[in-house]
Formats: C-alpha cells, sequence, structure tokens
C-alpha cells in the first residue's frame, strides 16, 4: 500500500503496528533530505527529533520542517521537547491537528502528569511515548506507564547513564531495563522500546539487541536506516521459534485444546504470541 504525497513522491504506508514496531528510526528534524529516505526505509517506524538533534536558536524552524513534510502526506511520530522546556507548549500547539503525525515522544519524562498534561494538550487523542531518561522517571516508571494517554515506555539510555553516572554494560543496565519491562507490564502497556547502539559495528548492535529481547523489551531506538534490517531480525521471532510455536498449536488443537498439564498455558501463551508477530512480520517457519 502506498501514498502519494503533494510533490508526487510515493511513499509506502508502514503496515506494522505501533505496538509491535521493532526498530524505531530516529531522524533529524533539520536534515530534510533524510526524511523521504526514511520513509522508503525497512523501519517499523520513524520519529522525526525537534529535541535532542536540535540547537535551541533552530526549533522553530525543525518544528515548521516536520509540519511541512506531514502535511505534504508523510507519517511520523515527532520527538518533542521536555515538559520542563521552554519549547514543550509550543511544540504541543505547532503540531496539534497535523495530518500524519501518528503521536508524539515525549522527552525526558519524569511524571505521569507531564504524559496526561501532554495528551489534552494535543487533543486527547494522539498517542504519547514517554522517553524515560533519569533516575527519578525510572523510579517513577509505574506511574508514568498508567497516565492517561502513555502508548508505550521508551528508554533513553544515553541520559540515562549521564544522570546516574553508571556504565553501559548490560549488568549496570539491567535494573533500569526490567524497571521499564514491569512498569509496562502494571501499566498494560505494550514492551517498551530500548535506546539506541551507537556506531556503525553491526555485531555489536545485534549483541545489544539480543539483550533488549533477553530484558523482555520489544523494540529499539536506532540512530542510522542501515540499523533497522539488523534491530528487525534480531527482535523477530526465529524460523525455528515459528516452526516450534506452529507445532505446538497444531498439536494442541489436534488433542482439543485440552489442558494436559501445568507447563501447557504457559506454552500455549508463548506459541499463540510467537504466531501473531511470525504474521505481522512475515517469518516463515524453519522446514
Amino acid at each position: 500500500m502506498t501514498s502519494i504525497t503533494t510533490a508526487g513522491t510515493v511513499r509506502p504506508q508502514r503496515n506494522i503496528p505501533a505496538d509491535i514496531a521493532r526498530s524505531w528510526l530516529l531522524v533529524n528534524a533539520m536534515k530534510t533530505e533524510l526524511f523521504d529516505q526514511s520513509a522508503v526505509s525497512r523501519a517499523d517506524a520513524i520519529i522525526l527529533d525537534i529535541e535532542d538533534a536540535v540547537d535551541p536558536s533552530q526549533k522553530d524552524a525543525a518544528r515548521a520542517h516536520v509540519v511541512e513534510w506531514l502535511s505534504g502526506g508523510g507519517n511520523a511520530w515527532v520527538r518533542i521537547n521536555d515538559a520542563t522546556s521552554p519549547f514543550w507548549a509550543d511544540d504541543l500547539a505547532g503540531l496539534r491537528g497535523t495530518p500524519g503525525l501518528l503521536g508524539v515522544m515525549l522527552a525526558k519524562t519524569e511524571s505521569a502528569d507531564q504524559v496526561t498534561e501532554s495528551f489534552h494538550r494535543m487533543d486527547g487523542k494522539t498517542p504519547v511515548i514517554p522517553l524515560v531518561e533519569s533516575a527519578v522517571g525510572i523510579e517513577e516508571a509505574n506511574n508514568i506507564a498508567k497516565a492517561q494517554g502513555a502508548f508505550r515506555l521508551a528508554f533513553g539510555s544515553g541520559d540515562f547513564r549521564r544522570d546516574t553516572g553508571m556504565s553501559a554494560t548490560p549488568e549496570a543496565m539491567a535494573y533500569p531495563r526490567a524497571k521499564l519491562v514491569v512498569a509496562s507490564r502494571v501499566g498494560n502497556l505494550p514492551g517498551p522500546i530500548d535506546g539506541p547502539t551507537v556506531g556503525t559495528n553491526h555485531p555489536i548492535l545485534r549483541e545489544q539487541t539480543g539483550i533488549t529481547v533477553t530484558m523482555g523489551m520489544t523494540g529499539k531506538l536506532c540512530l542510522a536506516i542501515d540499523q533497522t534490517h539488523v534491530i528487525n531480525e534480531v527482535i523477530s521471532p526465529t524460523p525455528s521459534d515459528v516452526a516450534w510455536a506452529a507445532d505446538f498449536m497444531a498439536d494442541f488443537e489436534a488433542n482439543g485444546r485440552v489442558i494436559r498439564d501445568g507447563s501447557d498455558l504457559p506454552r500455549l501463551g508463548r506459541a499463540e504470541k510467537i504466531m501473531k508477530l511470525a504474521v505481522a512480520f512475515g517469518v516463515q517457519p524453519a522446514l
């Protein structure tokens, strides 16, 4: 499925629902030449960034670039400035009602009230992804996840490390990641989105995305188009996983969907989840 912009550019419509989107591509809103490139990339979701990527003197220009592109047929999320900044209110007012706006990512979220206020200032319909980037935000994660308008949590790992002085090792980052996963479950939200991997080394990206999956997170921010296919592959169920799920479901159905022992319900839940993702991501079972 495609859409045609007013300029005649053909853009594919993404068919991966945002609640299970794997790769979330951050795009500097001042680099307008990347907008269309990102739109035809393999990213499950695009986030046009008018926060950290943009100098304070260019905030108005960046916001205008975003509104123009979205109004011309583009579809994307937008990372807006945090609720304590002088740009937050202007971001919400400027983006309100913009065609093609899928939702906003609220930078440096530290309270449920910040999420709810952003949600209502938009239109009470536009979903908000709270980006948790500080010790305060992590400790408030349960409340943030239950806030009205919260759609899915995300981890601002770089700013979190800067705030706390913690290292980037899996051991050091285990607590904040686990906190966001548990908070998402408490708030009945989809699995959270992990922070990005800096650099162009794909083996490192693959390893770090594997940690994302191990921790129970189901998406990952990315900083470059060429990271998207690695993230998508690692976060998707493997063909062998799909084969196991298909075999289990066939056996379960053949036995009249009768629960035989205490392991059946957990395995049924896992199999159903794998099959749902396999269909959404187009993963075929291993032969």
